[in-house]
C-alpha cells in the first residue's frame, strides 16, 4: 500500500476515535442506532446486477435493524456519480452504498478524476457476495467457443462489436483483458448498464459481450441468449456445461465481481459493527443464499477489515492492467 493510502487509512481511523471520544452526542446516537429510515445508494440503474444484490440485501437488513432501507438508484459514469454522492453524505449511518469491484477497485485508476478515494472516503462494512462475468452471445452469433471467437476476431480485426457494461465495471475490464490476452482486436461497445446491454444482446444489436448473470438469467435459461464461457475460477453451478475462459484457452483469465456495503468515512465504529453483524446474519440466511445463487453468485461474508483487504487486492490487479493498456476515461 502506498504512503497516500496509509495516510488515508490513518486519517480515517483518527476520525473514528475522535468521533467517539470527543462527541458524546454522536456516541449516544450510535448507541441508539437506527432511529429512522436508512438510504441505500445503488450507483447503477435499476434492473442490473448491482441493483439485484441491493434488493436481496435491503429487506433482510431492514428487518434486522428495525428500520426501512430506501433504495436510491443513482446511475451514471459506471457508478462514479453514486459513489461521489455517498462519499459526501453525513457519516451518521443513515446513508450507505452498495458497491462492487468496479466502484472500489477500478474506477479510481481508470477515471481521470473519479472524485472519490475508496480508502479515504469510505468505511468498509462487509462483503456480501461474488459473481463471475459471463461471455454471452445472441443465438445467431456464429462462434460457439472462445477459440472460434478469437479466430473470427483475428480474421476480421475490429469488425466484431463486443458489448460491455460501462467503463469502470468488471465486465468492461474483462473485455479489455480478453483482448490483451488473446491478441484479438474487437470493437468494445460500452452500455450504460447491464440491463441495457442485455436488451441489446437479446435484440442482436450487439452480437456478443461480457455481462453479469442476474439480468440475463431468464434469457440464458430459455435459450434467447447463449452462455459461451464463465470468467470465474470454476464453472457456474447454474450452467455446469459452460466452460470457464481459463479452460477454454486463456489460462489465468479471471473476472469476478465482489459486492459489498460501505458507509461514509467517519461513521462511528459502533454503527459499523452493528451493520456488519446484521450483514453477516442475512448473508448466512438460507433464503438469501438461495437468492444469491439464483442470480449466479456465491455468498461472501466478511469483516470490515477483510473487505478493505479485498479492495486492495482487486485494485492491485486491475490498476496494473489499466496502466499496461494506458486506459483512461475523462
Amino acid at each position: 500500500m502506498c504512503c497516500r493510502h496509509r495516510r488515508a487509512s490513518i486519517t480515517a481511523a483518527a476520525v473514528l476515535v475522535l468521533a467517539a471520544l470527543g462527541n458524546p452526542q454522536l456516541a449516544a446516537a450510535a448507541d441508539k442506532y437506527p432511529l429512522r429510515p436508512i438510504t441505500l445508494i445503488v450507483p447503477f440503474p435499476a434492473g442490473g446486477g448491482v441493483d439485484a444484490v441491493a434488493r436481496i440485501v435491503a429487506d433482510k437488513l431492514a428487518a434486522g435493524l428495525g428500520q426501512p432501507l430506501v433504495i436510491d438508484n443513482r446511475g451514471g459514469a459506471a457508478g462514479v456519480i453514486g459513489m461521489r454522492m455517498a462519499a459526501r453524505a453525513a457519516a451518521d449511518g443513515y446513508t450507505l452504498v452498495l458497491a462492487h469491484t468496479g466502484s472500489t477497485s477500478i474506477n479510481p485508476s481508470l477515471y481521470v478524476n473519479a472524485g472519490y478515494d475508496p480508502r479515504a472516503d469510505f468505511a468498509t462494512i462487509g462483503l456480501i457476495s461474488s459473481t463471475p462475468v459471463v461471455l454471452m452471445a445472441h443465438p445467431s452469433f456464429p462462434a460457439n467457443s472462445i477459440a472460434e471467437l478469437i479466430a473470427m476476431a483475428k480474421r476480421e480485426p475490429g469488425k466484431i462489436n463486443f458489448g460491455t457494461p460501462p467503463p469502470g465495471t468488471g465486465g468492461y475490464l474483462a473485455a479489455e483483458l480478453f483482448k490483451s490476452m488473446s491478441g484479438a482486436e474487437m470493437t468494445v461497445i460500452p452500455y450504460k448498464g447491464t440491463a441495457a446491454l442485455t436488451t441489446d444482446l437479446l435484440g442482436g444489436h450487439v452480437p456478443v459481450g461480457f455481462n453479469v448473470i442476474a439480468p440475463a438469467m431468464g434469457s440464458l435459461r430459455s435459450g434467447s441468449l447463449r452462455a459461451m464461457a464463465v470468467a470465474g475460477p470454476t464453472r457456474s453451478s447454474l450452467f455446469p456445461d459452460v466452460p470457464t475462459v481459463n479452460e477454454s484457452g486463456l489460462p489465468g483469465f479471471e473476472a469476478v465481481l465482489h459486492y459489498g456495503l460501505l458507509a461514509p468515512a467517519g461513521t462511528p465504529r459502533e454503527i459499523i459493527a452493528r451493520l456488519n453483524k446484521e450483514l453477516r446474519v442475512l448473508v448466512a440466511a438460507p433464503d438469501v443464499r438461495e437468492r444469491i445463487a439464483a442470480d449466479g453468485g456465491d455468498p461472501l461474508p466478511s469483516s470490515p477489515e477483510q473487505y478493505a483487504a479485498d479492495i486492495d487486492r482487486e485494485e492491485a490487479k486491475w490498476s496494473a492492467l489499466i496502466k499496461k493498456l494506458n486506459l483512461k476515461v475523462e
